[in-house]
């Protein structure tokens, strides 16, 4: 049996461990987490949707015609019954009180529905003030909700912490469970035992991380517009959905060969997770050449729309979350593979001079 082969055997013995193990099974929860949030989104807006539709849903152009100064009696005229009316009525005395002479009285708030703006309508006195309008579902809007989403949760911590417990646990996992040395009875390379090892926790992260970010990508897309989502799939969507779900499995490749070589030359794990963790996120502050060195700056690279960052964020903040210049994407993924394939290397000496003593484990 040639390398490769064995390779492949040791995989698939290891995948059934690597998929159904209690020390790996919160990394599912990493995974759907984006997805139920998508889905909890889109949840509400059905609800509210179907409470403020049917009859008392508006026109929208009835909507579109509504003007700053309109009193509330012409306001109902032309929209009818709003979804809510409230009134509030000033009780303090104004000669007690010289300032409220210039507040108004009475203020009146309604509320609208067209099918997907709520309009709030202000009312001072019996005339409108202010008017606004927000689409409770907004796909521009939700499309840079989920940037943000993938690329400082998911990339940042959810692959990060999930492919710390799959990776670390292949060999340390072991040690603790005092079978690592059945594998070093086994007539086979060290070298060929840890890649077979990467390759199920490889397959393994590669399937659960993928497949959540194509499901929390769908989960944010389908809910929206029917006629938004059809131009969208004509035009960005496929390409969008493959690089996130690309990303996702390419930080897999990365992260993995880190934290399985962390796992062969470190006794705990919190330490690598904590230099990693660190390392990642000062990646903007570090030089050009080092930015290299950073799986997350090749991550960045590849995901087809920048995170969003908020004007009134503090300048340290961003300095940390904004992404630093990204590199092509040829130059991304050749990058993070070389990067990978020196850290598989380095694991490969290490798993040549592991010496099994389970009594200091």
């Amino acid at each position: 049996m040639n390398p490769g082969q064995q390779i492949w055997m040791i995989a698939k013995l290891e995948l059934g461990r690597v998929f159904f193990s209690r020390r790996s099974f919160w990394v599912y929860l990493l995974a759907i987490f984006p997805t139920v949030i998508f889905l909890g989104h889109a949840l509400d807006f059905s609800l509210k949707a179907k409470q403020w539709g049917g009859d008392r849903k508006t026109s929208a152009e009835a909507l579109n015609q509504v003007q700053t100064g309109m009193t509330d009696e012409k306001v109902l005229q032309l929209l009818g019954k709003p979804i809510n009316d409230s009134i509030r009525k000033r009780r303090i005395r104004r000669d007690q009180d010289p300032a409220a002479e210039k507040q108004p009285e009475v203020r009146r708030f309604m509320m609208y529905f067209d099918g997907k703006r709520r309009v709030d309508l202000r009312f001072e006195d019996g005339k409108l003030v202010s008017r606004n309008m927000r689409l409770l579902m907004n796909f521009e809007e939700d499309r840079k909700v989920y940037a943000g989403m993938f690329q400082f949760f998911y990339l940042r911590l959810g692959i990060f912490f999930g492919c710390l417990g799959i990776f670390i646990n292949l060999f340390r996992g072991e040690m603790l469970d005092r079978s690592l040395h059945f594998w070093f009875l086994a007539p086979v390379k060290r070298e060929v035992l840890l890649l077979g090892k990467y390759l199920a926790g490889l397959i393994a992260a590669a399937l659960i991380f993928g497949t959540g970010a194509l499901f929390s990508f769908l989960a944010m897309v389908l809910p929206q517009d029917a006629s938004e989502v059809q131009t969208f799939w004509q035009t960005i969507g496929l390409e969008h959905a493959f690089w996130y779900v690309a990303a996702a499995m390419l930080g897999c490749v990365g992260y993995g060969s880190i934290f399985l070589a962390a796992g062969l030359l470190l006794k705990n794990p919190i330490i690598p997770a904590i230099v990693m963790l660190l390392w990642e996120g000062i990646n903007g502050f570090l030089p050009g050449v080092l930015q290299k060195l950073s799986v997350l700056h090749y991550l960045q690279s590849l995901c087809p729309v920048p995170a969003p960052l908020p004007n009134d964020m503090p300048a340290v903040m961003k300095m940390l979350l904004a992404p630093a210049a990204p590199s092509s994407v040829p130059l991304a993924v050749l990058g993070l593979l070389a990067l990978t394939v020196l850290v598989l290397l380095a694991a490969m000496q290490a798993a040549r001079r592991l010496e099994i003593n389970y009594g200091t484990e």
